[in-house]
């Protein structure tokens, strides 16, 4: 252990283009609730969560989408309570017209007890929101290497 301790994650902070239709895909669509809100010069903030503990930030400081190819965040997982609760959100990301790397739940690899859904934001940032036990049987897309590396 380092002088510094043991450390977890607090929130992530994500640049989005727009706010506003940020604001209503994390919230309307994944449950999100605001937190708070503000303004800085031109930039707007959010502070997203749940249960009143802060899970997200969105700034609105990006002049362009995510770029897959730089470098920084890879993407975001999320791990739901349950997989009834991801086939939840795949149906409400597909009404709101999410795009989707993968068809339906997926293993994260061969053979794995572990899955989920494979999704982009408005702004074109990877999301996965997966189950640790319970994909048994769903198919792994990149066979033994892991799902989450390669959408």
């Amino acid at each position: 252990m380092t002088a510094i301790g043991t450390l977890a994650t607090h929130h992530v902070g994500l640049n989005v283009t727009d706010l506003d239709r940020s604001l209503a895909f994390y919230g309307e669509v994944l449950g999100f609730e605001t937190l708070g809100e503000g303004k800085e010069g031109d930039s707007r903030f959010a502070f997203l969560g749940q249960d009143g503990r802060l899970i997200l930030t969105l700034w609105q400081q990006a002049g362009d989408a995510y770029a897959p190819g730089r470098a920084g965040l890879h993407h975001l997982a999320f791990e739901a309570e349950s997989l009834d609760h991801v086939r939840a959100a795949e149906a409400a990301l597909t009404t709101r017209g999410a795009t989707f790397a993968h068809e339906g739940v997926v293993a994260h690899h061969e053979g794995a007890a572990s899955g989920g859904i494979f999704f982009h934001d408005p702004d074109g940032t990877r999301l996965e929101i997966s189950v640790p036990r319970g994909a048994e049987g769903a198919e792994a897309p990149s066979g033994s290497a892991p799902t989450c590396g390669f959408f």
